[in-house]
């Protein structure tokens, strides 16, 4: 927290002491909690609550995350009525307090978080509990298998889990889930993917203001980790003597360590500018810098829209991977290295579809990245194919949303007619 900042507002949420105002917006109300860890997993909590909202017209939302990352996204991107709160410490005081003020009739949990003290007392007052876009990691399965004792009983409370893939909902089964409960609905990350009508950066425009031509070959680095933009500010440089308009974007994946990247790609004489930098008077020349280090969140995707090339981060230097997506629901061709694991399932769609390219080193890595950018057809045929992929794989939204439903009639909730 100390290290993201903005971490004072609603402090005190976190011991579940909330503004007065809250208790007397929900009072006398049916309430609907859904917990969205961080950036992630708010953009799917958005999806739903969209779908969600036209079906119980009466329920009032109420929307909690852990990070000040992810509460920022939450302001931006949902309205004021729906209330955003910080999901409490899992401690038995400051639990039950939260689950007395919000007194929701069900709770949503997107992927999986499995606190014992909040899904004990959940358990205790009878309230339905879902989890959405569930999955269990290769890491986290055999955790949870080896303490069975302490977590089998809280997945056995689960109403209802819908899972990513048929993987998903064995391992699921398995750590304790009721097969009744399970239901394969897909992944709501392809739902989520679509940028819509409203676009609340002009990438390409920000991109004119540092100098950056249109017709000029843009590679960005989605979720870097450490290391990684280091392996890409070198491959671009190699790739310039070929390719001269070469433009680099960096997005790591983590923006509180952009100073630390930021100095070492000066170390090594790169010409960058961070994203936080440019205003709306900057226009600098062609030439000026030759690469935008994004020091913001939530911006990502934008970028992915003026993208030559996307190499998807965490995959060469790291463990596990990010999603790739956002870039595909853009018909983006991808790269990635050989640490996808995270999105196993999804990569193997990519790859399967030939929708995407996977490298095992940096050297794999650089020339893959030459490849595509001397092969505009090339490109073209692996964005074609994302959209495939994406477009085959929609409708997690709505099958979830089907899922909770029939509890929340069970509860006396009105469900209106689509």
């Amino acid at each position: 927290m100390w290290r993201r900042g903005n971490w004072q507002r609603g402090f005190g949420g976190r011991f579940a002491i909330y503004d007065p105002a809250l208790k007397q917006t929900i009072t006398n109300s049916h309430v609907i909690w859904i917990h969205a860890v961080s950036v992630g997993e708010v953009n799917l909590c958005t999806q739903l609550i969209k779908a969600l909202e036209p079906r119980i017209p009466n329920v009032k939302m109420v929307v909690s995350c852990t990070t000040s990352t992810g509460m920022a996204e939450l302001r931006g991107l949902l309205p004021s009525h729906v209330r955003k709160i910080y999901y409490p410490l899992d401690r038995r005081k400051y639990v039950r307090r939260a689950l007395a003020t919000i007194n929701p009739q069900a709770i949503i949990l997107v992927e999986a978080e499995i606190w014992p003290n909040f899904l004990w007392r959940a358990r205790d007052l009878n309230l339905p509990v879902f989890l959405a876009n569930a999955r269990l990691s290769d890491r986290s399965f055999p955790r949870y298998k080896k303490y069975g004792w302490l977590f089998r009983p809280l997945f056995a409370s689960f109403a209802g889990v819908g899972c990513q893939s048929e993987t998903d909902a064995q391992r699921l089964r398995e750590v304790g889930c009721r097969a009744e409960s399970v239901q394969v609905v897909g992944n709501l990350k392809f739902d989520a993917a679509k940028i819509g009508e409203r676009r609340a950066l002009d990438a390409r425009g920000l991109l004119r203001q540092v100098g950056v031509a249109d017709d000029a070959l843009i590679l960005v680095g989605g979720s870097t980790h450490d290391g990684e933009e280091l392996l890409l500010a070198e491959a671009a440089a190699r790739l310039r003597v070929k390719f001269p308009n070469l433009f680099l974007v960096l997005v790591p994946r983590h923006f509180e360590r952009c100073r630390d990247v930021g100095q070492k790609l000066r170390a090594r004489g790169e010409k960058f500018i961070y994203r936080n930098d440019i205003f709306p008077p900057t226009q600098l020349q062609p030439g000026e810098v030759n690469c935008l280090l994004v020091n913001t969140t939530g911006e990502l995707k934008f970028f992915y829209e003026p993208a030559t090339v996307v190499f998807i981060g965490k995959s060469l230097t790291a463990f596990g991977g990010q999603n790739p997506i956002e870039p595909g629901a853009q018909g983006k061709a991808i790269v990635f290295g050989p640490n996808m694991q995270n999105f196993g399932d999804i990569t193997r769609n990519f790859l399967n579809k030939d929708a995407a390219v996977q490298v095992k080193s940096a050297a794999e890595l650089e020339r893959a990245l030459g490849d595509l950018l001397a092969d505009a057809p090339r490109r073209a045929a692996l964005g074609r194919h994302a959209l495939e992929v994406v477009g085959e794989n929609l409708g997690a939204v709505e099958r979830t949303v089907a899922m909770i439903l029939p509890h929340l009639a069970a509860r006396g909730i009105h469900i209106s007619p689509q």
